[in-house]
């Protein structure tokens, strides 16, 4: 072969080799668009069984695992969100308090929901809230992001199933009997042992709402309480917030929370915390 031959072949095979390569690599990326695609694509229901055939609650408390926050990090972020949120609720105009918060119940629900979701820009705006230095993020799930959507309070008894996603187990509304039936566990009945973001649960017997509910903050070494106190008897409920001396010292003794009143609950911890135990 000449040697002008036998470039002008070298030439066509290169050419041949890369026209190969394209053609192998356009192949493999319209096989992983066309994977992709259907995965997209999958029925509903099939999304659901996918998830149903991971559903466990490895504490029987009624929360899905794929709910709780295992990580550390996690915990602590949904610690200090939950409270930051739950506090400034307590310090902002009464004219700017969202419309949803009415009592106790309320502000725990909607601090929940809010420390869950992403704190991106559109979420300051629309809450209204100004945070200098705003915690990190949770990374295992936003909300309405889980196999659940919107609903995020347990209000059936019973431990977790694959059932609860056709059978109502879980909603956007719980009371707070509710809540923390369904959706905390106790920790202890000596407040010394509360973290911040955990709950103190009184029930006040006689009471046409007997079940009542508060948030545990600290800052810098001083225990705060945060909480709703309700509408009584027509007049609209008021945030609070006091310190944890304070409220030991109640001029009410069955708001004291101490072992031993009868109306004191104890301190209990939401179930998705749970996670690294």
């Amino acid at each position: 072969m000449s040697p002008r031959l036998s470039a002008t072949w070298t030439r066509w095979a290169a050419l041949g080799i890369s026209a190969a390569i394209v053609f192998l690599i356009a192949m493999a990326g319209r096989s992983g668009w066309r994977a992709l695609h259907s995965a997209r694509s999958l029925h509903p229901t099939n999304a659901r069984d996918s998830v149903a055939n991971a559903y466990t609650d490895r504490f029987g408390d009624g929360t899905p695992d794929f709910l709780r926050l295992s990580d550390p990090a996690d915990q602590a972020a949904f610690r200090r969100w939950f409270t930051l949120i739950a506090e400034y609720q307590a310090i902002r105009p009464a004219a700017e308090l969202p419309a949803e918060i009415t009592d106790c119940a309320s502000l725990l629900r909607y601090a929940y929901r809010e420390a869950l979701k992403r704190h991106d820009e559109n979420w300051f705006v629309t809450s209204g809230m100004e945070i200098a230095a705003p915690p990190g993020e949770i990374h295992a799930w936003s909300y309405p992001h889980s196999p659940l959507g919107a609903a995020l309070f347990r209000v059936t008894p019973g431990p977790a199933t694959a059932q609860d996603l056709q059978h109502g187990a879980f909603a956007q509304f719980a009371d707070a009997k509710t809540l923390v039936e369904r959706n905390a566990y106790l920790v202890s009945r000596d407040v010394r042992q509360a973290q911040p973001g955990d709950l103190l649960f009184y029930r006040q017997f006689g009471q046409s709402s007997p079940w009542h509910s508060m948030i545990v903050d600290r800052i810098g070494g001083e225990t705060l309480v945060v909480y709703n106190t309700g509408e009584d008897h027509g007049t609209k409920g008021e945030m609070r917030r006091v310190t944890l001396g304070e409220l030991l010292d109640h001029p009410q003794p069955q708001w004291r929370p101490l072992s031993g009143n009868p109306n004191f609950l104890g301190v209990y911890r939401w179930n998705i915390l749970r996670g690294n135990q």
